[in-house]
């Protein structure tokens, strides 16, 4: 059973979480709060296995909850309710830099209760179970210290080396910390573009663009399509949309679709990764990095399949070991990392453009 602490200010949002949470039989609520300094004795009291929390609270809000919860030790995972405004989206990154694992954005008040119910269902549910130990894991073996063990988790043998003309980043669930760690790491702009999916909604995607540009020396930017790719640039999928790579003559521009979501998302990694084989052959480094669900898994054979090269990180690393598990299992991934060796690898096989 997954024990869970639920902590807003809004009584109808703690009723509402709790009642949605406990209709799964592996989930009980065991208690709630309605304040930072509140959720913190309770956690104390209780020892939660997750807790969610509200990011606007009196008293003490959730990010400097976050914060005492980190600093005091406190590792479980803990779910951010956030609003989909910019506020709400500079304080959800705010939630994650501070240690927060996850989020989800809260119901917008139109609607029945049932419906929001089923909402929140569907985003929370699957998350929690995730993000504890001992829920229900993607088929894999569990790695450890950044070695492979067992024959679900061998690496590919190495493909013949080729140009890298072009880096296509998937990330999800954890994706904003480990991107940020990238592009910290990368200390001179990339020689090739970058093109990133992080599975965020709209406004979340400008703001982690913001962000991450001002990490290190590479120019972030959210893509808005028709852009030319450029050296030491990357161009972030803006949330709601796809991300493609075009070829036009000899430039190669970016697109941004409103195609059908792909894995139940969109923007999709899938996407991205495939049209950047159409466009580029397999002279492409692909990483799929930390998420829920297996997006990136076709598209990481796609790039296999034509010559490139597919970099998964490790469980040990990630968040949850979904995305970058499935390509591993897959038999897709040439190398398995853990997130802080990722960044060296990106340079290591770009230095060839540069010369």
């Amino acid at each position: 059973m997954i024990r869970v602490l639920v902590v807003d200010d809004s009584v109808v949002i703690r009723r509402l979480v709790t009642q949605t949470l406990e209709r799964d039989p592996e989930i009980t609520v065991v208690g709630t709060a309605a304040d930072g300094r509140l959720a913190l004795a309770k956690v104390e009291q209780l020892e939660p296995d997750l807790v969610t929390l509200d990011i606007e609270m009196p008293v003490l809000d959730g990010i400097e909850t976050v914060r005492a919860l980190r600093a005091a030790g406190r590792r479980m995972p803990v779910i951010m309710f956030s609003t989909l405004t910019e506020r709400g989206a500079g304080a959800t990154l705010d939630a994650l830099a501070a240690g927060a694992t996850d989020y989800v954005t809260k119901p917008s008040g139109s609607g029945s209760v049932q419906t929001a119910l089923e909402r929140v269902g569907l985003e929370l549910v699957p998350r929690i179970k995730a993000l504890v130990p001992g829920a229900r894991r993607p088929v894999g073996v569990r790695l450890g210290q950044g070695a492979v063990s067992g024959p679900a988790a061998t690496t590919r043998r190495a493909a013949p080396e080729r140009p890298v003309r072009a880096v296509v980043v998937g990330s999800s669930t954890g994706g904003p910390d480990a991107l940020r760690r990238i592009f910290s790491a990368i200390r001179v702009p990339l020689p090739v573009p970058v093109l990133l999916v992080q599975h965020m909604p709209p406004v979340f995607t400008r703001q982690l663009a913001d962000r991450l540009d001002r990490e290190g020396p590479t120019t972030v930017v959210e893509a808005v399509g028709g852009e030319v790719l450029a050296p030491g640039h990357a161009y972030l999928a803006p949330g709601g949309s796809h991300l493609e790579v075009v070829r036009q003559g000899a430039r190669l521009t970016t697109a941004v679709t409103d195609g059908a979501p792909v894995n139940f998302t969109r923007p999709s990694v899938d996407v991205l990764f495939r049209s950047a084989v159409q466009a580029l052959g397999g002279d492409l480094l692909a990483l799929v990095l930390t998420g829920m669900g297996s997006d990136g898994r076709d598209g990481a054979g796609a790039v296999v399949d034509a010559g490139g090269h597919v970099v998964a990180q490790d469980e040990q690393s990630s968040v949850v070991w979904g995305m970058p598990g499935a390509v591993v299992t897959a038999g897709h991934a040439h190398q398995i990392l853990p997130l802080e060796h990722v960044a060296r690898a990106v340079v290591s096989a770009t230095e060839g453009a540069r010369r």
